[in-house]
């Protein structure tokens, strides 16, 4: 996988998962630049998740093919799903739901490339 774009999603969305965190402790509701600052991390993901598509198919898949595919997955739809719950909750606990997504991404990027540098080993 290309690091860079890892780095870039992992540091795009703990600033996302910081900046909901503020409005969290200042009991803000989700509202409309919390739906464009998803867009932009989600935004990130689905290009890396394009770069490792392309990367499996050239330079061949991991070891842990099925694991992969199964944290690919959850990293595009974790935020979709979080924000759709932060939206239908209009208090500050939606908010949280955010940070909590936000926070579960550089999670899912680092399990990826342990994974992945486990199967170029």
């Amino acid at each position: 996988m290309i690091a860079v774009v890892d780095y870039a999603v992992i540091a795009t969305s703990l600033a996302y998962a910081a900046w909901a965190l503020v409005a969290v402790v200042l009991g803000k509701p989700p509202r409309e630049p919390y739906v464009i600052g998803a867009g932009v991390v989600e935004l990130l993901i689905l290009l890396q998740a394009v770069v490792a598509i392309v990367t499996m198919v050239v330079d061949g898949a991991p070891n842990e093919l099925a694991t992969f595919i199964g944290y690919l997955l959850m990293i595009v739809i974790i935020l979709p799903l979080g924000l759709f719950w932060a939206l239908a909750e209009k208090s500050r606990w939606g908010t949280s739901v955010l940070v909590v997504a936000a926070l579960v991404i550089p999670v899912l990027v680092l399990r990826m490339q342990q994974i992945w540098d486990a199967g170029a080993a």
